[in-house]
């Protein structure tokens, strides 16, 4: 299987356009310390030809244009290596690069039943897509399947989605539907069938449960909710009063933050994705991002590559 970040950053990525932060403005400076990141998702294929998106992010043309591989080609003047987008949940930085697929003339998506409500009764994001492509819904299963290609062949990965505690995105948070109830976050489990590697994706949790951590236990690659070091970090910044809590993420640092919580966790690899712009580990001199590397992880940065 091959996994590529094509993006690492949380919502309004890095620089934010209008965010003047310690790492937004290192960032801009070109200084080497922080590196510029596009908004969360990433690409996964078993062959390097047809392609599985974790997630859409606004920023999704970019990130095709930056990568080959994603691009058209062969005979025909429009077409795209894109099989399928997986969704995590209905979050605008998970889900807005879907309207930039509009031109393709269908498209395959897996998501959770609450997703699926949020995008249609909330946002109204699906059946904006529906106008302009068929956009092909399926539920993203709770047991191991074979992930398909497009045309309905085969693909050599399968997958498997799990429900973690999340919060309900804003727009969707007055729902009163019961479709709602409980959050609308999800993960996933990629397995190449070919190598047996496993690949854990969780850009966004809110807490860590005995069974969430038994399910990533057994990964080979855990790419894991990096958003927030602490829990008040917005207000450290001046930023926001809202805790990390509050937005749906469980901090990496703390006594209840992710580094300690998963120190069980022996994947031979272990990233953090989905890092909000003003997270001390985006900083390659930090405290933080020392204690974090110190304990086995990697910071994710665009275009890192991966194989299982």
């Amino acid at each position: 299987m091959h996994v590529i970040l094509l993006g690492t950053a949380a919502g309004g990525g890095l620089p934010q356009w209008n965010c003047r932060c310690r790492n937004c403005r290192a960032a801009r400076t070109g200084s080497g310390l922080v590196r510029p990141r596009s908004q969360s998702s990433v690409a996964i294929s078993a062959d390097r030809k047809r392609w599985f998106l974790l997630n859409a992010s606004p920023d999704l043309p970019r990130q095709i244009e930056s990568f080959i591989p994603l691009q058209p080609s062969g005979p025909h003047p429009r077409q795209t290596p894109i099989q399928a987008v997986l969704l995590t949940n209905a979050d605008l930085d998970h889900t807005l690069g879907l309207l930039s697929l509009r031109e393709n003339p269908e498209l395959l998506i897996y998501a959770s039943a609450e997703t699926q409500f949020a995008l249609t009764q909330g946002l109204a994001l699906l059946p904006t897509l529906n106008k302009y492509c068929q956009a092909r819904v399926r539920q993203a299963p709770l047991t191991r399947q074979r992930l398909c290609h497009r045309d309905g062949s085969p693909s050599s990965l399968s997958f498997q989605a799990f429900r973690v505690p999340g919060k309900r995105p804003r727009f969707a948070a007055r729902g009163k539907s019961t479709k709602l109830n409980g959050g609308s976050a999800i993960g996933y489990k990629i397995y190449d069938g070919k190598t047996g590697g496993c690949l854990v994706y969780l850009p966004e949790i809110l807490a860590l449960t005995p069974e969430v951590i038994s399910l990533v236990s057994d990964g080979d690659i855990l790419l894991f909710d990096g958003s927030f070091w602490s829990e008040n970090e917005l207000a450290e910044n001046g930023i926001s009063g809202r805790l990390a809590s509050q937005m749906g993420h469980i901090p990496i640092g703390g006594e209840n933050g992710s580094l300690r919580g998963l120190t069980g966790v022996t994947a031979p690899q272990k990233v953090f994705v989905h890092i909000n712009n003003t997270n001390p580990i985006l900083r390659e001199n930090s405290r933080e991002r020392q204690q974090a590397l110190a304990a086995g992880w990697i910071v994710g940065h665009d275009r890192m590559e991966f194989q299982l």
